[in-house]
């Protein structure tokens, strides 16, 4: 059984001290790993150094050590000018994770896939306080693991013919930035982006439990990130490895077969509480994430709304396929999970970037989570099987799309969302589905009798000419057959040709003064435009059945 170590341990056992072989039942002597305070921590950390922290999105970040951190640098100005490397940016779009670090000195240099949840550091970035630089989400989690090897860096399909091309903008981000990263080679004859290596001198991660050889479980962790990836990385740099745990344990004591960081990678740990270690930015615990319990409990209806109205629609597609492995991006397709709840839909698997396959994804600031999941594999491991085509379907958001069908979803309206990983999953998946509302900013919608009503117009207009950033190539898609769909609450339109058709409306829409006005892009309106399931609209349980699908194939 597992026994937590009383407080009589020495925290600053000085290096080479030996434990009493009695203490751990044992009958030979090792140095414990050393245990300091999240402030010891923060003074490890040098100037000019390149730092990673580990965690997904709203899940899994050690606050302790970014807090720490922090505070240092107010107190003294130090460390400075450090390079911060991430794949899934960590945060709650206010002030843990990430954001504790947006300050200006303390920064030099980002390189992140996903920034949404720490916009302080994006504003950084746009207003040229920093060098910024915004890479594919799957590619920086598999830069660590070519880091980690000593491999010169990653090449990958990943990001061509998008704003990470650097015929485009080589994913620079702001004034700042001038320096070209990204290049592009020819492998075999045919093209791929070459993306360095660089070493990382620091590594900030957090797990369940620690015994005293510094052996990490994560068995209270919503899933693994690129924990292990960032450890060996560092490790093999020469660099520190501190981790955040709850609880440390005496040696022998954790199940080997739960250990997600061997202590030889980790040089210090840090013990932290309750209050700086919550599972998700949205809750504090959850154990239907981890497995440790199950829940099967009918969930209750989320209200109509227009999100919803998307994710209903969208089910419909998953209707479509025979036990189709979905991926939900964030955003509105985050609806779709907890809608697939509601109608007792599970002929699927759905999946999120962060490693969890099956059970049902959360949304909001526990996404990365997933209640009941099949498995958990770390995020690299998710990226591979993304990268080669695993995923049949999926559904993304879209903050703008154009006539030719492209999308921009990573930099829009004053704000870096940053790519994250949707350019993996777009160029890869067998067929994506673009999710989002027709308009944005105020819209308000009402549900009559099975029909929609537009109360209030939203201010900004998502369908345009052209997108100001370049996150989805649609010509790139269309020329590997891939299908293309947008689903809005009140149109669905398909990409065919490099050219945007209406295909079906909302019932009580109307689709001159609701549509096509609403819009600055070229949109088709197909010869015979069909009805969106009226259904969608009522406040009641979906009928989705093959019924539906007779009548358009």
């Amino acid at each position: 059984m597992m026994g937590a170590l009383n407080s009589g341990f020495n925290v600053q056992a000085a290096p080479g001290a030996a434990l009493a072989a009695a203490s751990f039942g044992s009958d030979y002597v090792m140095e414990p790993k050393r245990v300091i305070t999240a402030s010891q921590a923060a003074a490890l950390v040098p100037d000019n150094c390149t730092i990673t922290t580990g965690g997904f999105g709203s899940c899994g970040h050690p606050d302790l050590l970014t807090e720490a951190l922090a505070a240092r640098f107010a107190a003294t100005a130090q460390p400075s000018d450090l390079t911060l490397v991430f794949a899934a940016g960590q945060g709650d779009k206010a002030s843990r994770g990430l954001n504790q670090l947006a300050v200006k000195g303390l920064l030099k240099k980002v390189i992140g896939g996903y920034w949404a949840l720490a916009p302080s550091i994006g504003q950084m970035a746009l207003r040229g306080e920093i060098q910024a630089h915004n890479w594919p989400q799957g590619v920086i989690s598999h830069l660590f693991r070519s880091i980690a090897g000593g491999k010169s860096g990653v090449l990958s399909g990943i990001g061509l013919h998008t704003f990470i091309d650097p015929r485009q903008e080589g994913g620079k981000v702001g004034p700042a930035t001038t320096e070209e990263l990204i290049s592009v080679v020819n492998v075999g004859g045919r093209e791929e982006l070459f993306y360095p290596s660089m070493p990382i001198n620091v590594a900030f991660l957090r797990g369940s439990r620690a015994d005293v050889d510094g052996n990490i479980s994560m068995e209270d962790e919503a899933n693994f990130q690129d924990s292990l990836a960032q450890a060996q990385a560092v490790h093999n740099c020469g660099g520190i490895v501190i981790v955040q745990v709850m609880e440390l344990v005496d040696r022998n004591s954790l199940d080997p077969q739960t250990i997600r960081i061997p202590g030889i990678f980790v040089d210090y740990l840090v013990l932290s509480t309750p209050d700086t270690h919550w599972q998700t930015y949205g809750e504090v615990r959850n154990n239907t994430y981890t497995g440790r319990s199950r829940s099967d409990t009918a969930v209750t209806p989320l209200p109509l709304c227009a999100k919803k109205i998307v994710a209903r629609r969208a089910l419909y597609e998953i209707a479509r396929y025979n036990a189709p492995i979905v991926n939900l991006g964030i955003g509105t397709p985050e609806y779709i999970a907890r809608v697939a709840s509601e109608e007792r839909c599970s002929a699927h698997v759905l999946t999120v970037e962060s490693g969890v396959i099956g059970g049902t994804p959360a949304r909001g600031l526990s996404f990365g989570a997933s209640s009941n999941p099949q498995a958990i594999l770390d995020q690299a491991s998710q990226f591979d099987f993304y990268d080669g085509g695993g995923i049949d379907l999926a559904f993304l958001g879209f903050g703008q799309a154009d006539s030719r069908g492209n999308v921009n979803i990573s930099r829009f309206g004053g704000r870096l969302n940053g790519v994250g990983g949707f350019i993996n999953i777009s160029q890869s998946a067998k067929r994506v589905v673009f999710c989002g509302t027709f308009t944005a900013g105020g819209l308000e919608l009402g549900f009559e009798a099975g029909q929609l009503i537009i109360e209030r117009e939203g201010d900004i207009t998502k369908f345009i000419q052209a997108v100001e950033h370049m996150s989805f190539n649609a010509a790139h898609a269309q020329s590997r057959n891939c299908p293309i769909l947008f689903i809005t609450e009140r149109a669905v339109l398909v990409l065919k040709d490099g050219r945007l058709i209406l295909k079906e409306v909302a019932p009580g829409i109307d689709i001159e003064r609701d549509i096509l006005a609403r819009s600055t892009a070229d949109i088709i309106v197909a010869d015979h435009v069909e009805l969106m399931p009226a259904s969608i609209f009522l406040h009641q349980p979906l009928s989705v059945t093959d019924k539906y699908w007779r009548s358009r194939d």
